[in-house]
Order: structure tokens, then C-alpha cells, then sequence
């Protein structure tokens, strides 16, 4: 089992920046891609961006390159997002989401945090 507990969302104006954080606990998750996705009401879930935990590999959605960076901190097991230049569309619950490496689903999802981004 992998535990997920995200962090960091609120109410920021356009072109603002937020930090999500998703702490980890369980499992050694040295061999897990982590990933973050968000879901807007109505809409369905979508991918915005992962990071290989062993070796940092990191990819992202078209729609947040340039301005979302995915990172991660070893020594305390936590993935980061950090979103620059925040838009409407932006607005979104966001979801921490943890996968082996071999699988193509993700395994263990944490409970979502909500980002609101003001025009």
C-alpha cells in the first residue's frame, strides 16, 4: 500500500503561482512514477504531469508545459507542483497519483486538493 496526501491548493488570482505538494508513505516507492492529474467539474480527469522516482525522468501535458514543473524530494518523500503563470482554465481539483514503474495504470491516488484560479 502507498499513501497520498496532497497539500497546497486555494484561491489565487490569474498569473498567480501555487506550490501542491504530495507526501508518500508505505511502500518504497523507488520503483513508482508519480503523477499529478486534475479534474474541472464536468470534465473528465486529465493528465498533467509525472516524475520517475528513481532517476527523476519528468513529462508533462502540452497544456501546462512552460509553465508547471514537477519535482521530487527523496530525503522526505514528498512530489511537488509547481504552477507559474495560472490561468482560469487552470481551475481544477488536482490529484496525486502513484503507478509502478511496469504498470500502465496508476495504483493509489490520494484524496485531491482544489485549485481556484481567479480572472
Amino acid at each position: 500500500q502507498v499513501q497520498l496526501v496532497e497539500s497546497g491548493g486555494g484561491l489565487v488570482q490569474a498569473g498567480g503561482s501555487l506550490r501542491l505538494s504530495c507526501a508518500a508513505s508505505g511502500r518504497t516507492i523507488s520503483s513508482y512514477v508519480m503523477g499529478w492529474f486534475r479534474q474541472a467539474p464536468g470534465n473528465e480527469r486529465e493528465f498533467v504531469a509525472a516524475i520517475r522516482w528513481s532517476g527523476g525522468s519528468a513529462y508533462s501535458a502540452d497544456s501546462v508545459k512552460g509553465r508547471f514543473t514537477i519535482s521530487r524530494d527523496n530525503a522526505k518523500n514528498t512530489v511537488y507542483l509547481q504552477m507559474n503563470s495560472l490561468k482560469p482554465e487552470d481551475t481544477a481539483v488536482y490529484y496525486c497519483a502513484a503507478r509502478l514503474v511496469i504498470h500502465r495504470e496508476y495504483d493509489y491516488w490520494g484524496q485531491g486538493t482544489q485549485v481556484t484560479v481567479s480572472s
